[in-house]
Parts: structure tokens; sequence; C-alpha cells
């Protein structure tokens, strides 16, 4: 693995393993779509992909005394199967829009980026638990490696490679 790949996010799968056909792949990726996860994964064709995975997460929103504020994650992941090379092509895309104010006065901030995300977002609560000491409890919690770990070890375990894309086409 270069520099190159460890700096894109490309995987390789164990070696000696035998790739699976890419039907079976795509059912595999499909087959993550549960009742219980907080993405979806669907068929990609119109935006250029062979799938399109999505995870939309708000925050709670918080109020000080004059301002509420929320802010918003989406990450989609776009990906495509090369058949020839055994390998998905991924493209990852976050936006963040954060809504400050009260209307009439509402302010919107957004940011786009592409390429892995490794930020981890996090929201503690802190109160007195029943014997009286201060305790955290995390009330909120946003990883895009939420979404992508189970594409990527799915896409591992078929035997094929997982190769990020930042600059150019899918």
């Amino acid at each position: 693995m270069g520099l190159f790949d460890r700096l894109t996010g490309t995987e390789h799968p164990p070696a000696g393993l035998e790739p699976l056909p890419a039907e079976q792949v795509r059912v595999a990726l499909l087959g993550l779509n549960q009742p219980d996860v907080p993405y979806v994964i669907r068929y990609g064709a119109a935006e250029q992909a062979d799938l399109v995975a999505e995870l939309r997460i708000a925050e709670p929103a918080w109020r000080n005394f004059f301002v509420q504020s929320q802010l918003t994650h989406a990450v989609k992941i776009r990906l495509r199967l090369n058949r020839k090379d055994h390998e998905v092509r991924v493209l990852e895309e976050q936006r963040e829009v954060t809504r400050v104010g009260n209307p009439p006065r509402l302010r919107i901030a957004s940011s786009y980026s592409r390429g892995p995300d490794r930020t981890v977002t996090r929201q503690w609560t802190v109160e007195r638990g029943d014997d009286g000491r201060l305790g955290a409890t995390e009330t909120f919690r946003f990883s895009a490696s939420d979404l992508r770990n189970p594409l990527k070890d799915t896409v591992l375990n078929s035997g094929w490679t997982w190769r990020s894309v930042i600059f150019g086409k899918l």
C-alpha cells in the first residue's frame, strides 16, 4: 500500500481472498439496509454511480437565552463497481448546515467537503447522579465512519479493493 493509497483511504482485501462476482457484491451492499441503521443504500444510476449510501443526522437543537442553533450533517457515498479490476471506486461527500437565530433573522451557514472524513461530533450532558457526584453522559454522536465502515468491510470481505476517489470522476 503506497503513500497515496494511505492518504486517500484506499484499502485492499486480505491476500488470497477470491473476489466474488459483481452482482453478489452489489447484493451484499444492498443487504446492509436494515430498519435499525441510520443510513440508506439505494441504486444510484441517476447520480452516475452503481449505488449511493446516505446518512443524514440532525443534532439536537440547543437554545441559550436568545438564540436557537441546530447543526445537520449529511454524508453521501457514491460507489461504482469496477468489474475488471475487482475494485469499488468510492466518492465521499459531506455537507453540514448550521441554522442559527430565530425568524425573521435566520442565519444559515453551510460547508461541503470531498474525500474520507475523519470528523466525529459528540455532545455530552453533565449532571449529578444519584450519589451526588458529577457525571457526563454522551447524548449525541456523529461520525461518517458509521456509514463508511460497514460498506468498506463488506467490499473487503468480498475480495474487492476499496478505492477512494478525491479528484476526478468516479
